[in-house]
């Protein structure tokens, strides 16, 4: 038998791939007028703030501290191409291998007629326009100049076979379920690093733009970092330097095609029976001989518990939301006493955003929870059906939030104030809880598991009447609790009473919960059809 093989020229082939990149572009904007408009709009903003990204390198132009700047902004780059395909692996239909295994075609001349693709599109633009104003930043004199076309080059190509070789290195990862949960996350890890970004960029708008240099110095042998800091070297006449920095760009560039090549290769010749003996092990797993189902409570109230918690691991929606309220409530404290802003009072932060995953307790089960109805046929079956979410929710939020009040505590150094605030917090999670579970039984809507909407469409007034209300009302009910607090701060001498705070806001909570539990309770056992309808809608 003859073997197949492909007589085409790899200059043919690279240009084939090139014009194939290009109609899956204009093919893309020809399905809708709404997707061609969402394309326009964000390659116009993209480049737009690309240009003034140039045009204030630029200006940076023989500021002091300019090499810093330019080798920290190209590691950012870096870094951000190597993690955005694991984030947002649908954004670039041409990132997924798998579609071209069928080919007839050997991973090496593949792989390089993909690199060259992979340069057509607003990203590589947004990169080069960068990268050239970074280098026209630092560089002086003609050799500079001449090192600073190669050095653009080696970043680009740094950061696009980078991209492309954690893309096919994940690939299996990408297209599983917790490929899904990271994509559902990136909105998490953007908005956290934007807090860090605010906090550096605080911290250099106090201190200037030479705290950078000692990360300038370390960050500038790393690629393509390193392609970067070689315009400088040469600006600054070392030459061996420069070489060296370079050659490690370079080197990065032929590591980074030789691991995509690699797994391009496995890919095209391995089957993939990564998940069938992990699948046939998990099935005859015995799930009450796991860790956490041996430290529940026998009976309803831990066989709800662990299917709370097994939401959390395992929902992708209901995991971000419980990742994202966990990070956001240790961010405001902390960042806030970093930067001697804050107060220790900003620790009930974290009682509160977590106490806000009580909210839409049925809405998180979607359609499945006609299952939960039908075991619920008396006020003492929802009861303990409430009950028990709320012990799933506080087996997290109880050490989570004292643990966010000692830290910030111990960042502000205002021990006397910890029982206070974390009778505080006690108390604000068990009004949270309380009307958590209220609002689930008065105003359930449903959660679309497709896509990054958390309301399906026509019930966003009762996700606002939800949340919102709910959170009204239970800065009411912590009313008592905040009016004693106040007193004991005013009144001569209640600051040696501040300790009755704790018990009384740990009993309070305990007190506010119950209530609104028993509360609650008799509505889902009498409303069941109606939530199981709002909560199945989308």
């Amino acid at each position: 038998m003859t073997a197949i093989t492909s007589p085409t020229s790899p200059a043919t082939l690279t240009s084939t791939f090139v014009r194939l990149k290009l109609s899956l572009l204009r093919n893309g904007l020809r399905q809708s007028g709404g997707r061609r408009f969402a394309f326009v709009s964000s390659a116009v903003v993209v480049l737009l703030f690309a240009a003034l990204q140039l045009l204030g390198l630029i200006a940076l132009r023989g500021h002091a501290h300019a090499d810093a700047v330019v080798v920290l902004l190209a590691a950012v780059m870096g870094l951000g191409w190597a993690v955005m395909p694991l984030f947002f692996p649908s954004g670039d239909e041409t990132l997924d291998p798998t579609r071209l295994v069928m080919l007839p075609l050997r991973a090496g001349p593949l792989v390089r007629a993909l690199l060259v693709a992979s340069l057509v599109g607003i990203g590589p633009v947004f990169t080069l326009l960068l990268f050239t104003g970074s280098v026209i930043a630092v560089a002086h004199g003609p050799a500079a100049y001449a090192v600073a076309v190669v050095a653009v080059a080696l970043g680009l190509l740094v950061c696009v076979a980078l991209a492309r070789a954690v893309a096919a290195a994940n690939i299996r990862l990408l297209s599983s379920r917790k490929g899904r949960d990271l994509a559902v996350l990136s909105g998490l890890v953007i908005a956290v690093g934007a807090q860090f970004v605010n906090f550096g960029v605080q911290r250099l708008g106090s201190s200037g733009l030479g705290q950078l240099d000692p990360a300038a110095e370390v960050l500038r042998w790393i690629p393509p970092a390193s392609a970067i800091g070689a315009v400088d070297s040469v600006s600054r006449g070392a030459y061996g330097t420069a070489a060296l920095q370079l050659a490690l760009s370079a080197g990065a560039v032929a590591v980074a095609v030789a691991v995509w090549a690699r797994h391009l290769n496995r890919l095209m010749t391995a089957p993939d029976g990564s998940t069938l003996q992990a699948a046939s092990e998990k099935s005859v797993r015995d799930r009450g001989d796991t860790g956490v189902a041996r430290l529940l409570p026998g009976g309803r109230t831990g066989t709800v518990m662990e299917r709370s918690l097994r939401y959390v691991w395992r929902d992708p929606k209901t995991k971000a939301a419980w990742v994202t309220s966990l990070a956001i409530g240790l961010i405001v404290p902390v960042f806030n006493a970093l930067q001697g802003t804050g107060s220790v009072y900003f620790a009930c932060f974290a009682a509160g955003m977590l106490g806000v995953q009580m909210y839409n307790q049925f809405g998180q089960d979607t359609s499945a929870f006609w299952i939960v109805a039908l075991t619920i046929s008396s006020r003492r079956d929802a009861y303990v059906e409430l009950r028990a979410r709320a012990l799933a929710l506080l087996v997290i939020t109880l050490p989570y939030a004292t643990l966010v009040t000692v830290m910030t505590t111990v960042l502000l150094r205002d021990w006397e104030r910890l029982p206070e605030v974390l009778g505080l917090s006690f108390a604000l999670l068990g009004a949270m809880l309380a009307t958590g579970a209220w609002s689930s039984a008065r105003y359930p809507y449903s959660i679309p598991q497709e896509g990054y909407k958390n309301v399906a469409p026509g019930q966003s007034g009762l996700a606002f009447m939800s949340i919102f209300g709910g959170m009204v009302a239970a800065a009411l009910l912590c009313a008592p609790v905040i009016v004693l607090t106040v007193v004991l701060r005013t009144t001569a001498g209640g600051d040696a009473w501040g300790w009755v705070l704790l018990p009384v806001g740990a009993v309070y909570g305990v007190g506010v919960a119950w209530a609104g539990l028993r509360l609650a309770a008799p509505r889902v056992a009498r409303c069941l059809p109606e939530i199981l309808g709002a909560v199945s809608k989308g």
